[in-house]
Formats: C-alpha cells, sequence, structure tokens
C-alpha cells in the first residue's frame, strides 16, 4: 500500500527480534524476582546468625533479659532495657528536634527559596549527610557538650527546672546530647527525601489553590502539604530507621552508662552503643551471646517499629480516601 515490498530475509528478521524480546521479557522478570529475594534472604540471614549466636543468653534469661536492668559482666547477669529505653528515648529526642527543622528546610527549599539559593543549600545540606558519623562524634564531645554544659543545659534547668526532665547534675553527656547529634545526623536525610516529595507535588494543585484566591500558606497547607502527607510521613520513619542504628556519634556524647533515669540529663546507654563499645572486652561466652541478643532485639525494634509505621500510613491513605468520597 505505501509502495514498498518487503522481502523474506526482512520479515524473518523481524520475526527474529520479536522473539528476542518476549524472550527478555521473562528473563528481565525473574532477574529483578531475583535481586528483590536476595534483599529478603538478607535480612533472614542477619536475623538467623543473631538468633544462632545469642542462643545461650536467651536460654540463661529467657524473656527475662528484656526487662531486666542489671549489667554486670563480673556475675555474668546481663539485661538489655537500660539499652532499649535509650534506644528509643534518644531516636524519639532526635524526631522531635529534626523533624520540624527538616521539613521547614524542605518547604523553603521548594516553595519559598529564590532560585539562585536553592542549589547552593540543597548541596550543603547533602554535604552534611555525607560527613562520617565519627566525625561528627567529635565534633559533637569537643565542641557541642561544653556548650550544651555551660550555655543550654543551666537555662533549660532554669527554666523547666520543675519537671523531672530537667532535674539532675549537668555532666554534659547525657540523654539529651545524644538525641541532638542523632538529630543533626538524620537531619539532611529527611529534608533532601521531603524536598524531592514536594518537588513531586503538580504544579496544579498550587495553580489551582492561587486561582481560588488562597495566601501563599493555604496553597502550602491544603494543595502541597495535604497531598505529599503520606510520603512525607515515609521520610520521617526513614530517618527514624536510621536514629534507631546510629552508633559512633551517640556513643561518644552520650555517656554510656546502663541506667535507667527520668531526667534527659543524665547519662544513658543504647543498644547499638553498647555493641560498639564492649564486643572486644566479651570475655565469656555469655557476655558475646548477651550481645548477640542486643543487636537481635535491635533488630528486632527496627522492624516492629517500620511495621507500625507503614500501618499508619496505610490507615491514614485509607482515611483521606475516605474523606475525599
Amino acid at each position: 500500500m505505501n509502495g514498498t515490498i518487503a522481502l523474506p530475509g526482512e520479515s524473518k528478521a523481524a520475526a527474529a527480534r520479536i522473539g528476542k524480546w518476549r524472550l527478555g521479557d521473562p528473563l528481565f522478570k525473574w532477574l529483578t524476582l531475583a535481586m528483590a529475594l536476595v534483599v529478603v534472604a538478607l535480612i533472614v540471614i542477619i536475623g538467623f546468625v543473631l538468633f544462632h549466636w545469642s542462643a545461650l543468653a536467651r536460654h540463661k534469661f529467657g524473656w527475662g533479659f528484656l526487662v531486666s536492668s542489671e549489667w554486670n559482666p563480673v556475675e555474668d547477669r546481663y539485661g538489655a532495657l537500660p539499652f532499649i529505653y535509650g534506644t528509643l528515648v534518644s531516636s524519639f529526642l532526635a524526631l522531635v528536634i529534626a523533624v520540624p527543622l527538616s521539613l521547614a528546610t524542605a518547604l523553603f527549599l521548594t516553595e519559598l527559596a529564590p532560585r539562585w539559593l536553592r542549589q547552593p543549600l540543597t548541596v550543603l545540606i547533602e554535604l552534611l549527610a555525607a560527613v562520617p558519623s565519627v566525625i561528627l562524634g567529635l565534633w559533637g564531645i569537643f565542641v557541642m557538650v561544653p556548650w550544651l554544659r555551660m550555655h543550654l543545659f543551666p537555662a533549660l534547668r532554669s527554666a523547666f527546672g520543675f519537671l523531672p526532665l530537667f532535674k539532675g547534675p549537668l555532666y554534659g553527656v547525657c540523654m539529651l546530647a545524644g538525641g541532638i547529634i542523632v538529630a543533626i545526623m538524620i537531619l539532611p536525610i529527611i529534608t533532601s527525601v521531603s524536598r524531592e516529595i514536594l518537588r513531586s507535588v503538580p504544579n496544579l494543585q498550587r495553580e489551582a489553590a492561587y486561582a481560588l484566591g488562597a495566601t501563599r500558606w493555604e496553597a502550602i497547607r491544603v494543595a502541597v502539604l495535604s497531598h505529599a502527607r503520606k510520603g512525607l510521613f515515609g521520610a520521617v520513619i526513614l530517618g527514624l530507621g536510621r536514629a534507631l542504628g546510629e552508633t559512633m556519634a551517640v556513643t561518644m556524647v552520650i555517656g554510656n552508662r546502663p541506667e535507667i533515669a527520668l531526667s534527659l540529663f543524665a547519662p544513658g546507654y543504647t543498644m547499638a552503643s553498647v555493641i560498639a563499645n564492649e564486643f572486644a572486652e566479651a570475655t565469656t561466652d555469655v557476655y558475646l551471646h548477651a550481645l548477640f541478643e542486643i543487636g537481635l532485639v535491635l533488630l528486632g525494634v527496627t522492624l516492629i517499629v517500620n511495621a507500625l509505621a507503614r500501618i499508619l500510613m496505610n490507615a491514614m491513605a485509607g482515611a483521606n480516601v475516605t474523606r475525599r468520597a
């Protein structure tokens, strides 16, 4: 019809190419499935190794390991409660500090900042994420902790000393200092992910809000934040995952005392810190297996927190759909 004639050789070549594409599709599918299963297998293997090497401690202490506050290597009696408490409290403090700063920074970079300022600020934030944790720990112990002990902590105690959270002596190295250093570490992660999520919001959302007479803040709140809520929550969960497993920086400023204290000025300990500090000193089998069991508990806490976050995200999405309907 178009004046060209398909030669027999050409039709055979086209059929061969089609056959190759039909063979490539299932190969690509199985290859990507295998890669996804590798990730799952890694988690299973890590969990199995931790479970296997914690057998002696699990058999000796049972479930009491999770609720005991005693950590006595001399008498081979161990409990993980102070470390679970320190991990959760320091991570919560980090989120309280980092989330408002991160979301505000991401909003400024995407909605308010002039174009000439956006890229330099973005680069600086990404550079902060590239700083090794041990460097932040050194900065924290030699610069941040003395400043906190001399200025911020006395101000907090004088203003809120009537609360149990801000009572007690000011050591400098404490739970609050650990939360602050972890907040500094997770801030660039939450900011970068939140910025990409806010940038993915269609401009039609903003334009529709402005066309209806909304102010800039109303357009951001109604058209941008409501649309990106689920993604922003996911960014916060990514930061929480980093906070739960942070080791070196928090080890250097939290005080490393296996006790449970209500005051944020008191030293604390985290699960990752005790593994890093005492693994080389584990001279008995029970001591070594107790550290492996703490690693198993840390893995379990991380998985549980992420699972609960996923359930909450799905509930939020379902509520949004219902409200729109």
